[in-house]
């Protein structure tokens, strides 16, 4: 690990990416090369027709929507020089006519996992660590909060957008550049296998695994499964690298004592090395003394849910295994703020007050979120405006049933569903003694429009739904009559 005083980077190491040569294509991709190698130099890689530039090397993903191999023959004209493609998709692409513009391209069994080739070359020759981090809630949070914290004492890469998957962890870690000293990364996963093929990708030395819970459970079949897939994550960590789980969840324990290589827990339990004592919420927000294995030190994070002081906790462990001191520690997570659609707190001009947690939704994140709910709110009225949880599978009817009965069991005071599960949502309320004029179900805009006419000053309104959902348009909606009406 570094140590805390290697910040800044040294002078002499260049916040420009290293680039690429033929011969570097080819050593990391095993690709036949076609035409000859006038020895241009790449200095990037780009899958993105529509914004790369002609020095760059274009690299054609097969998409779930788009065929890179389709824009090929444009890059070409643009000035592009350089290609890697798949090597069935040759027939039908004009690589005769190539040569005459000067261009090159790499062929390969499969350009997606030639671009993770690249991006395992491109880590290999930067000196940066890497940070990976997975979980079936709270990754992306704690991801921002440890690339918050870890740029304390180091020059540090973090994922951007949601680039967690076997595309845009490639993407990312290729945007290294010499200074870099960390690399704070998030691991995606659907199926097993996906997180052993992304951590072989990242090689982390530092690995946190946040929780294990009903998520993507159609590509895992159960929450056993999501486990066994998590953990796929801790047989990639490096040799001599630490491996920072959740002490507070049972199936998060048991990956623990599975681990061959260092452990450092974190959590309320006593089993933790990395704890918070003297938990008191504040107005949007929460206290605690921050409890590290040398220092104890008190915290105060501006971002509410009890959840989230389990992010901090995971984020503290790893920039305590970094090197980081226990001051830097702190002030990253007070400075600390969330990301859009995840946790965000909407004061209107008309008095409600609207949590926005619309980036996903799976069973164990509305659990949380329901608990924020009722602590924020206090003796005001609570309002849930929620849309379907995607990926539970076989399980999605009973999955919504049962998170419509936790909804009613909060003590929320109207519900309102839309989606395809809406009914299920409702069924489980009304199961659990809510009366069914204060539940609805309907599409987003009449859900918006009753809302308008219903809302009154001091009430709090969670919506929460998965991406595909959409649920922010609620959020809009509800922020732009609130500004129209002052």
């Amino acid at each position: 690990m570094h140590p805390a005083t290697s910040n800044p980077a040294k002078s002499n190491e260049t916040n420009l990416p290293l680039p690429w040569t033929i011969a570097d294509c080819l050593a990391a991709t095993g690709g036949e090369l076609y035409g000859e190698d006038p020895g241009t130099i790449f200095p990037k890689v780009s899958i993105d027709s529509r914004r790369i530039s002609k020095d760059d090397l274009f690299v054609a993903i097969k998409g779930e929507v788009h065929d890179g191999h389709s824009f090929a023959d444009e890059v070409i004209r643009r000035g592009v020089r350089g290609l890697i493609l798949d090597k069935n998709s040759l027939g039908d692409l004009p690589c005769s006519e190539w040569a005459e513009n000067l261009a090159v391209y790499i062929a390969v069994e499969n350009t997606t996992k030639a671009l993770g080739d690249l991006a395992v070359y491109h880590r290999k020759r930067n000196r940066a660590s890497i940070l990976a981090i997975t979980g079936s809630n709270g990754k992306t949070t704690t991801r921002r909060m440890s690339a918050a914290v870890v740029s304390r004492g180091f020059t540090t890469l973090s994922t951007r957008k949601n680039f967690n998957n076997d595309i845009g962890l490639p993407l990312t870690l290729l945007e290294l550049v010499p200074a870099h000293q960390w690399a704070v990364v998030e691991l995606g996963m659907n199926a097993p296998g996906e997180i052993d093929y992304l951590a072989g990708i990242c090689e982390p030395d530092i690995g946190i695994i946040t929780n294990i819970g009903p998520a993507h459970l159609e590509g895992v079949g159960s929450l056993d499964g999501v486990m066994k897939a998590k953990g796929e994550l801790l047989g990639k960590i490096k040799s001599g690298g630490t491996a920072v789980l959740n002490a507070d969840d049972s199936r998060v324990l048991q990956l623990a004592g599975q681990t061959l290589g260092d452990v450092l827990l974190y959590g309320l339990s006593d089993k933790a090395k990395v704890r918070a004592l003297d938990v008191k919420a504040t107005n949007f927000g929460s206290r605690f003394s921050l409890v590290l294995p040398d220092k104890q030190i008190p915290v105060d994070l501006k971002i509410p849910g009890e959840f989230m002081i389990s992010n901090a906790l995971a984020t503290a462990a790893a920039g305590y295994q970094i090197g980081l001191s226990a001051e830097q520690i702190k002030k990253g997570l007070e400075d600390f703020t969330p990301a859009p659609g995840r946790m965000n707190i909407v004061h209107t001009r008309v008095g409600i007050h609207i949590i926005d947690d619309t980036y996903n939704a799976n069973p164990g994140s509305m659990s949380v979120a329901l608990t924020t709910l009722k602590a924020l709110r206090k003796n005001h009225r609570g309002v849930l405006v929620i849309g379907d949880m995607k990926e539970l599978g076989e399980h999605a009817a009973s999955l919504h049933r049962e998170v419509g009965a936790l909804a009613a069991r909060s003590g929320i005071d109207r519900l309102y569903a839309t989606g395809d599960f809406a009914e299920r949502l409702a069924a489980g309320a009304a199961g659990e003694g809510m009366k069914r004029q204060d539940i609805f179900t309907g599409a987003k805009q009449e859900i918006l429009e009753l809302l308008i006419s219903r809302l009154n000053p001091e009430d709090w309104v969670l919506v929460k739904g998965s991406r595909a959902m959409a649920m922010e348009e609620i959020v809009q909606g509800l922020q732009s009559w609130a500004d129209k009406k002052t």
